[in-house]
């Protein structure tokens, strides 16, 4: 296969009205103030997108996360009692306040993540707020049962009842998207919760616990504790004043919170490998478009990116080269340019990370057809190129590993069957793709992946934010669901009344 010369990639350009702001310097959140932390030290964060200094948070200390324990189970004595249309509306007021900030925050998103401003920032913010109003719903609707005695003297009663002091990790790729699929959830079902934000992200998350205290929340039921996870992580997982622990992150973290976290309740999304399968009688055009979108959609940084490719023989070479024109279509740059349709990647880790991968690809046999290495003019080394690889091997890391970069890795499979197989091979089983116009080999497939979910004719970005998100049993993608009210079934437990209403006294 011969390729054709590669477009340039457009140089980065810095319009006047994205000059960087002055360096902020930010608080913790404990109890309901915004307060220096103990130790009097602070931590820089540095744009991906400038390489500049954006603002700082403070390092936080041991001392710090027992006061904000101690400050959440003394909140949760009374948050947890409160009505549950009272805790919905006070769900309503905090999606107005993210509302009310959607530029701000969206702004601040994009200079310390990396994300195109208008085509990934700003609906990213629209999203989060859209999970407080979901939740808000959810807790109306939070229905138990009556359970028939065997005694006829005896009534049995259900109830949904919050676990207490959560706490949320979330990682950096959607700074506030992520952590209000436990925040909005939890909160309305009447937990409390102590948010740590990624350290890779954290300025994101302080503003938008920030927002979140503009709807005259309790003091307590949020509080905000950014830092590293071998630290302030590891203190708040294993503090005996917390109940429950909802993280989102790498299998690596995962299987350490809950080696550190006891008999806590957990709610882990731990992140997938794809893949998307491409049948021989799909629409290849359309296939192609949608499958690089879920390759390139927030340089490929998502839990459920499209990392693999998986292509029947018979279309191989004809995919490949719709492949290379959607890599070509790619605008990598400034992310406050509306032109731009992707950003660079948030950190270091994850730039070293793909190069590490693409490397020991191209050892093991597979051609690198485009891109494949940091781009050259750019204020920082951490815009990567779209990249097109192809004949990857099954024993390639790619094959095994979350690449997490902007990656168009394609294998080639014999038939169905081995299609199948080849899906199966690696450990994840978060959210897969299938192109096909067959109903019969849809749900052929449908029954044989091992998968959490399957998107059939759409990229694997596709996400509805009420719809149950979650690995497949016997996978590390994690357990437990996200989305909708699936999470809130997730953030609480059952409890059982029994009456025996012949003792009772009219």
């Amino acid at each position: 296969m011969t390729l054709e010369a590669k477009a340039p990639l457009p140089k980065l350009s810095k319009p006047k009205d994205t000059e960087m702001p002055e360096a902020r310097h930010y608080k913790l959140l404990i109890n309901g103030e915004w307060v220096d932390g103990s130790t009097g030290e602070e931590v820089a964060v540095h744009s991906p997108v400038t390489g500049e200094i954006i603002g700082y948070y403070p390092k936080a200390s041991k001392e710090d996360i027992d006061r904000a324990v101690k400050a959440a189970r003394e909140a949760e004595e009374k948050y947890r009692l409160m009505p549950p249309f009272e805790r919905a509306a006070l769900m309503h007021r905090i999606a107005e306040a993210i509302d009310r900030n959607r530029e701000k925050l969206a702004r601040l998103k994009s200079l310390e993540n990396g994300k195109p401003y208008e085509a990934e920032a700003l609906p990213c913010v629209d999203e989060t707020a859209e999970n407080f109003r979901i939740a808000a719903e959810d807790v109306k609707r939070l229905e138990s049962a009556i359970i028939p005695s065997r005694d006829g003297n005896k009534r049995i009663f259900t109830f949904y009842r919050p676990y207490g002091v959560w706490t949320t990790i979330t990682p950096w790729n959607f700074p506030t998207l992520i952590p209000s699929e436990t925040l909005a959830p939890g909160l309305a079902a009447g937990n409390v919760i102590i948010f740590k934000p990624s350290e890779y992200a954290p300025l994101s998350g302080l503003a938008m616990a920030e927002a979140m205290m503009e709807a005259d929340l309790p003091p307590g039921i949020i509080q905000c504790i950014p830092g590293e996870g071998p630290t302030v992580g590891d203190w708040l997982v294993s503090h005996e004043g917390v109940d429950a622990i909802a993280f989102t992150g790498s299998d690596r973290t995962g299987r350490i919170i809950a080696s550190r976290a006891g008999l806590k309740h957990l709610l882990l999304e731990m992140g997938g490998n794809g893949p998307t399968i491409i049948l021989d009688d799909a629409d290849l055009e359309k296939a192609a478009e949608l499958t690089a979108f879920g390759c390139f959609y927030e340089a490929g940084q998502v839990c459920c990116a499209t990392e693999r490719i998986l292509v029947h023989k018979n279309i191989h070479e004809e995919f490949v080269e719709l492949m290379l024109e959607q890599a070509r279509q790619v605008v990598l740059g400034d992310p406050m340019d509306e032109n731009v349709t992707m950003g660079p990647l948030c950190n270091e880790m994850t730039a070293r990370k793909m190069e590490r991968h693409i490397a020991d690809a191209v050892e093991k046999g597979a051609k690198l057809l485009y891109g494949g290495k940091r781009a050259e003019g750019y204020p920082t080394d951490l815009y990567y190129e779209p990249t097109v690889i192809d004949l990857v091997p099954e024993d390639a890391l790619i094959s095994h590993e979350e690449s997490f970069g902007p990656l168009a890795a394609i294998s080639v499979g014999e038939d169905d069957d081995d299609l199948i197989r080849l899906a199966n091979i690696d450990r994840y089983g978060l959210q897969m793709g299938l192109f096909t116009s067959s109903i019969r080999r849809a749900f052929y497939f449908a029954d044989r992946l091992r998968t959490g979910n399957l998107v059939i004719n759409d990229n694997t970005d596709y996400w509805e934010p009420h719809v149950p998100f979650g690995g497949a049993g016997g996978t590390v993608s994690g357990h437990g669901r996200i989305g909708g009210k699936y999470t809130m079934l997730d953030m609480v437990y059952l409890n059982t009344v029994v009456l025996d209403f012949m003792n009772v006294r009219d």
